[in-house]
Order: structure tokens, then C-alpha cells, then sequence
């Protein structure tokens, strides 16, 4: 007997309604669903050390900072998708349909992974860069205590910037910076305890 045919092509809102149910995240496009893989506690931290920095640069504005768990739906190319860290300034601006995520993210960050590097350099970032509200895109790496930040410009291209150890990444889109220091601090060493 033959094994019963798998779904090959989901509508968003049968994406959604999985999500709902799921105890793990997925990422959506183009009728495909895609699990998205866990992170390391380096990971984790880093992010986290990245979060903790952009609340503090934005407690005075009228930013948000967003963990993981915000879905950022790329309305021109259908992509949704959880960064590592999201800014949000102003209004929150939902997608048409569906009203847990959210489509004006003005800094996007994604925390390098051996996995993931080569996406969130690529196919990610070109999906990113469809985002009208999107001002700039940071890397932090995994490997090296080195932040990347790629700033459009008015011209639509995007410019590179790099920040390693005792500088700072600077973040014109708020008006801040990321220490890599602090970003850093505590997260690449590994632990003794068991």
C-alpha cells in the first residue's frame, strides 16, 4: 500500500493555523513551511545581550524592541519569518492578514549561525531589503566578536559597516550604537560548570 501524498503547497492561513498549534516556529514562502532551527545558549545570549543594548538606546523614543517571537511578514515577497531581534518605531503596522505579525520593522538583527549564515546573508537579506521600513540589517557573528551593520541608503543600495573588539556599531536609523564589548560579554566563553 502506498504511503498517503503530503501537502505540498499551504495557503497562508493554513500556515498560520499550524503555527498557532506548534510548539516550535516555522518560517512561510511561497505555500511552503520550513522549520526554523534552534539556537545554541551562545546564540541565545547574544541576542539576548543585543536586546538588552537597543532597550537602553531606545527608552527615551518611541521604540519598541522585540525578541524571537515577533513574526515579520515581507509583504512584496510573502516571506514570515521570526529575526533574532526587531525594532519597531511608531505604530505597529500589521499585515493585511494576519494580525500577529507585523510589516514596518525599522532594524531587523539576526545572530549567526553555522546553519544559518549563508540564508541570513543571502536569500534572507533579499527578502529583508523589500521592506520599506527597513533602515538597517545587523550580523553578529558566532565565530567572531565582530558586528555587521548594512544601512540602505536614499539611493535604495546598502553600505557595510563593520565594528569588532572596543568599538562600536553604530545605528543611524535610532540614532545609537552597539558595544561589541557588551554585546560580547559573557557570550562566546565557554562554561566550566556542568
Amino acid at each position: 500500500m502506498n504511503a498517503p501524498a503530503r501537502k505540498l503547497s499551504f495557503s497562508y492561513a493554513e500556515y498560520l493555523e499550524q503555527e498557532r498549534a506548534s510548539p516550535t516556529k516555522h518560517e512561510y514562502l511561497r505555500g511552503e513551511i520550513f522549520d526554523m532551527a534552534g539556537g545554541t545558549p551562545e546564540h541565545a545570549r547574544l541576542a539576548a545581550n543585543v536586546m538588552a543594548e537597543l532597550r537602553l538606546a531606545l527608552r527615551e523614543r518611541p521604540c519598541a524592541v522585540f525578541s524571537s517571537d515577533l513574526r515579520v511578514r515581507v509583504l512584496e515577497s510573502g516571506l514570515a519569518t521570526y529575526p533574532d531581534v526587531a525594532v519597531v518605531c511608531g505604530r505597529l503596522t500589521h499585515d493585511p492578514e494576519d494580525k500577529d505579525a507585523v510589516v514596518n520593522p525599522l532594524v531587523l538583527v539576526e545572530v549567526l549561525s553555522d546553519s544559518t549564515e549563508g540564508y541570513d546573508r543571502g536569500e534572507k537579506f533579499a527578502h529583508y531589503r523589500r521592506i520599506p521600513s527597513l533602515k538597517e540589517y545587523v550580523l553578529v557573528s558566532q565565530a567572531h566578536r565582530r558586528i555587521e551593520v548594512f544601512r540602505r541608503n536614499e539611493d535604495d543600495t546598502w553600505t557595510l559597516y563593520e565594528a569588532g573588539p572596543g568599538e562600536r556599531a553604530r545605528l543611524a536609523s535610532i540614532d545609537g550604537a552597539l558595544a561589541v564589548d557588551e554585546i560580547y560579554r559573557g557570550a562566546l566563553e565557554t562554561s566550566a560548570a556542568g
